[in-house]
């Protein structure tokens, strides 16, 4: 099985490195997420990156000219709709009555609906945002490889210089603020740095796998760690581990790498329920 993988490193190179970047920054992000009860934003800001796509691909037949139909305009639109939602999700209930849980709800189900109404005449455009919000690596490139490098390098280093204030925003917002911690402007990097992740991650790797490396990690490294702080490090190394050990099967049972990572980390959750320190 390894062997078979190993000769088949030359052809899938740029796939597997790219998918295991990705769930590495993702790991990273989601402890932040999961730590502050915010999974269903992941889903929501995931799901709007899947209509920036939408709109970036309705530009293109609409425009019909080349520069609308390029990956920087879909990768730009992604991020534009990813950021947004993110920052109306965590920001936009301030001084109204609605709740996070509703506007993020809102969020979710007007991207999902919208994104296939936008192309549901275009059958190229209806087979994309398909795609999308299932999984697929394969098509990845040297050039994913070395973007989603860089982004684990800088949100790694972020948190390295800037755990304290991390993990207090995290745990106890108010005590954040009370000791003199911008909350605010951490909420926007915060959102930012999510709305980002999302909308590169999407047009990727589809919104499955990008969600499911934000949440599930943290998740399983939640039930072995009695700390947060060792969560920065066990979540995306759970990523990591999963997606290596899900390609490796993938490879060999001819299945998709992609929902074979979720369905792998979906199996450890409650499997590390039974590891857990006493």
């Amino acid at each position: 099985m390894l062997s078979d993988f190993v000769a088949a490193w030359p052809l899938f190179r740029e796939a597997f490195l790219t998918g295991w970047l990705l769930a590495a920054v993702l790991g990273l992000a989601g402890v932040l997420v999961v730590a502050r009860d915010q999974i269903f934003i992941g889903a929501a800001v995931a799901q709007a990156s899947a209509l920036g796509v939408a709109l970036a691909l309705l530009v293109g037949d609409l425009a019909g000219a080349a520069w609308a139909d390029s990956d920087v305009l879909l990768a730009g639109m992604a991020v534009g709709a990813s950021v947004t939602a993110a920052m109306v999700t965590t920001r936009g209930t301030a001084g109204t009555s609605a709740s996070p849980e509703a506007l993020t709800g809102w969020i979710y189900l007007f991207a999902a609906s919208t994104g296939i109404l936008l192309v549901a005449r275009s059958p190229h455009g209806l087979e994309e945002i398909h795609r999308l919000l299932a999984s697929s690596i394969v098509g990845a490139s040297a050039v994913d490889v070395a973007i989603f490098a860089a982004l684990l390098l800088l949100v790694g280093g972020i948190v390295a210089m800037a755990q304290r204030p991390l993990l207090l925003l995290a745990v106890d917002p108010l005590m954040a603020a009370a000791v003199g911690i911008p909350v605010r402007r951490w909420n926007t990097w915060i959102s930012c740095m999510l709305g980002l992740l999302a909308g590169l991650a999407i047009p990727t790797a589809g919104v499955l796998y990008a969600f499911g490396c934000l949440v599930l990690p943290s998740l399983v490294a939640r039930n072995l760690c009695r700390e947060m702080r060792p969560l920065f490090v066990v979540a995306p190394a759970v990523a990591v581990a999963a997606s290596i050990v899900a390609a490796i099967l993938a490879h060999r049972y001819d299945l998709p790498p992609g929902q074979a990572t979720v369905a792998l980390l979906c199996l450890l959750v409650p499997a590390s329920r039974w590891l857990r320190p006493k």
